[in-house]
Parts: C-alpha cells; sequence; structure tokens
C-alpha cells in the first residue's frame, strides 16, 4: 500500500494537480448513480450518440488505438458535462488507476507537440453506456481513446466485471522536458524486471520464452481470449521471497481498480490456485531493451509489452478467460432466470 501511494504521489507532483478519485464502498450503485448524472447532463445529441443496446456487438469493439470511436468524447463536452463524464470515471477506478488514466490521457499532448497531428489529443476520449443504468439493473459502460480502454459491466446492480483492463503509455519514459523522468507504468516494468532478475539459472531457463520480444501484446484487442501456451516459471518452483514479487505484480494490476473490485478479483485468482501461476518474459534483460512478459493463471492473463518507439511504448492488459464483458456473471444470470444465453456470447 505504501508502494502505491507513493506512486500516485510522485505522479501528481511531475504533472500537476490532479483531483483524485474517492473511495467507494459499493461501486456498482457509485456508477449507477454517476452514470445517470452524466446522461442528465447530455443534451438531445449527445445523449443519443452515448446510448447503446446492452446486447449490441459495439459493447465487445473495444480497442486501444487512436482510431474512429463511436460514444461521445470529452472534446464535444461543455465543463459541466466533462465533470460529470470524469466523475464517472472515478466510480470506476481507484485514486491510482484514475491518476494513471489521466496522465495517459496527458501524454498525448506530448506526442502532438512531437508530431502535430490531430489524432495525438487529450480530448479524444469516449464514453459509452450499454442498456440502461439504475439500481438492479444490468447494464455497462466503457472510457476510451488511444492507450485506456476500460469497460465494465454491471449484473443486477451488483457483481461487477471489469475487464478488459488496458492501459498503455507513449511515451513510456517522458526523456525530456519539463515532465522528464515521468514513468506512468514504471512500477508495471519495474516489478517484473525485479522478478526476473531473482531468478536462479534453472528458473530463468523456464521464464525466458524467448530472446525476440513479440511486436505487441499477443492478444491485441481479441473480444475473447483463451489459455495462451502454458510456458514459464511457476508460482510453486519460487521461493518465498519471489511468490511474493509475483503476486505483487498481480496486485498492480489490480489495483487500478476500486478497492472492493480489485480485492473480489484477487479473491477469484487465488481461489483458481496459485501453484500454476506462471510468469514468462520475451526480449532483452536491460532496461532500454525490447521486453515482454504475461502472467498466467487458470482464470486470468496479465500481459505487458514495451518494443515499440526505441522500446519506449508500453501496452498492457488485464484479461479474464471467462469474465471478460462479465460473460460469466451473465452465464450465472440467464441460468438462475431461465432467458437464455445470447448476452454471454
Amino acid at each position: 500500500m505504501a508502494r502505491t501511494i507513493l506512486n500516485v504521489v510522485c505522479l501528481v507532483v511531475l504533472l500537476g494537480t490532479i483531483t483524485l478519485s474517492q473511495p467507494h464502498a459499493d461501486p456498482a450503485s457509485a456508477m449507477s448513480t454517476a452514470a445517470l448524472k452524466f446522461l442528465d447532463s447530455l443534451n438531445d445529441e449527445q445523449e443519443a450518440a452515448v446510448r447503446f443496446p446492452f446486447d449490441g456487438e459495439d459493447r465487445f469493439d473495444w480497442h486501444f488505438i487512436p482510431r474512429e470511436r463511436k460514444g461521445v468524447a470529452l472534446k464535444t463536452m461543455t465543463g459541466s458535462q466533462r465533470a460529470a463524464a470524469l466523475d464517472l470515471v472515478r466510480t470506476g477506478l481507484s485514486e491510482e488507476g484514475f491518476t494513471k488514466a489521466e496522465i495517459i490521457r496527458q501524454l498525448e499532448q506530448i506526442l502532438y507537440n512531437q508530431e502535430g497531428r490531430d489524432i495525438r489529443d487529450p480530448d479524444l476520449y469516449f464514453f459509452m453506456i450499454f442498456g440502461e443504468p439504475g439500481d438492479g439493473a444490468t447494464w455497462g459502460w466503457r472510457y476510451e481513446g488511444h492507450h485506456i480502454s476500460q469497460n465494465w459491466t454491471i449484473v443486477n446492480g451488483a457483481a461487477i466485471s471489469a475487464s478488459p483492463q488496458f492501459f498503455g503509455s507513449n511515451p513510456a519514459e517522458v526523456r525530456d522536458g519539463p515532465r522528464q523522468g515521468l514513468r506512468v507504468l514504471g512500477s508495471e516494468e519495474d516489478e517484473a524486471r525485479a522478478l526476473l532478475g531473482s531468478l536462479n539459472e534453472s528458473q530463468r531457463a523456464a521464464a525466458l520464452l524467448s530472446k525476440e520480444a513479440p511486436s505487441d501484446i499477443l492478444t491485441r484487442s481479441q473480444q475473447r481470449v483463451t489459455l495462451l501456451e502454458d510456458f514459464g516459471v511457476a508460482h510453486r518452483d519460487l521461493d518465498a521471497d519471489q511468490q511474493a514479487a509475483l503476486w505483487s505484480i498481480i496486485e498492480e494490476y489490480a489495483s487500478a481498480q476500486p478497492a472492493p473490485i480489485a480485492e473480489e478479483r484477487l479473491a477469484g485468482v487465488q481461489d483458481a490456485g496459485l501453484d500454476g501461476i506462471r510468469f514468462a518474459w520475451m526480449g532483452g534483460d536491460a532496461r532500454g531493451e525490447p521486453h515482454y512478459y504475461r502472467v498466467q493463471g487458470p482464470t486470468f492473463l496479465i500481459e505487458y509489452d514495451n518494443t515499440q518507439g526505441n522500446a519506449n511504448h508500453v501496452h498492457s492488459v488485464w484479461r479474464d478467460f471467462n469474465g471478460d464483458f462479465g460473460r460469466d456473471l451473465l452465464a450465472a444470470h440467464y441460468r438462475q432466470y431461465d432467458h437464455g444465453t445470447r448476452n454471454a456470447d
């Protein structure tokens, strides 16, 4: 916890003042309340653009690249609408997660200063609402733009799925200017690199899959993911300190979500069994070399890649094999109420 708080404080100091999100004991209720307030703030044209059917394909059409997007962008909003929109984001992320998202968004200004392209715009981040928010309702929403794609599904007004969860960073490290040294996803790299460095010869042989790193995360923006090749060093083959380091990596990704969601996510990882969780690395092991790693368990996958832009461009994601877009929650809901399984596909 001390490390997380320190990271947030350092990021805020480097980038400037950011209003941090407040913890919510009941994230589902908080999301519903904030979503309704956001919808109420929109004019008729904006509301028509932001609303989508829960059963439609748009709910699964996620991506993290600059592209044409549906929904309503921050760029088109008034000040009060922007405030309501970002209040909604605050309900879906922890203080650390919200701060990361805001800094990633603001890195677009650095890219614009370097490239001069209009697609590099901190306000080209979009909101989509799927279904009808409300107490006891089943609905979803997305917050997305370049290097951010956060997807939430709420089932029966209580259970929450928060994946796919994507954060990227370009640059991974700001190398000049007033924000020099800023690494918004630095912990994700440093903790994995420290674990790699702690491995003995046999552990390292199991963990290192290739001297070459892939050009991106292997799952890209697939709508559904399955278990990747079950390679890497297993949790059961690590010593106690190394197991703690591996768990810390998993916690780092989970901690982007509000505490109740993160705790439930981590409990699910533990319930599925820790022994078979594997850590795998591809590429160079020195800072500045292209590299990739993944942490994979029976129910989840974490991928991290830093190869583009001379290894100064990060993509990272948390995926749930059965839970992305709330598929597992929805399947259980339909079994209980005998509605079929159309939303669980």
